[in-house]
């Protein structure tokens, strides 16, 4: 969902600050929530900026570009390995704890995909989908 827009923003404060209009007016009348307006007329008061804030960033990925070589080239070596080998592989000796999930979804974005009993880049999977063409 976008933020709403720095204009909106100021005309809501101005409209509630003139003193013609309650809380419940001013929300019906710009077709936004209460708390919305009591969240702005704090800010106005406290910094005075109504700008909409960033995103936070999220969450910090826990796999360096070092640990996804690393998977890469553990993978491609032993194709077959399973995700909780390579938990444990990875715990043992590179000292980082990570979920099976987390390692699937780097998997994913190395481009490796999971057919049958191992792991094949996905051009690999792809060729060997297609066959050779001959009958």
């Amino acid at each position: 969902m976008k933020a709403y827009s720095l204009d909106l923003r100021e005309r809501v404060v101005a409209a509630y600050e003139n003193g013609i209009e309650t809380i419940r007016e001013v929300s019906e009348q710009f077709q936004v929530s209460e708390s919305f307006i009591k969240k702005m007329l704090v800010r106005h008061r406290g910094s005075g900026d109504l700008a909409p804030r960033g995103h936070g960033g999220g969450q910090q990925k826990k796999l360096s570009e070092a640990h996804r070589k690393w998977l890469l080239k553990t993978v491609l070596a032993t194709p077959d390995i399973t995700l909780s080998e390579l938990e444990s592989r990875l715990s043992d000796k590179k000292k980082i704890l990570v979920s099976v999930p987390t390692l699937s979804r780097e998997l994913r974005r190395l481009n490796l995909r999971r057919k049958k009993n191992q792991w094949l880049l996905v051009s690999e999977a792809r060729e060997n989908e297609l066959g050779t063409g001959v009958e």
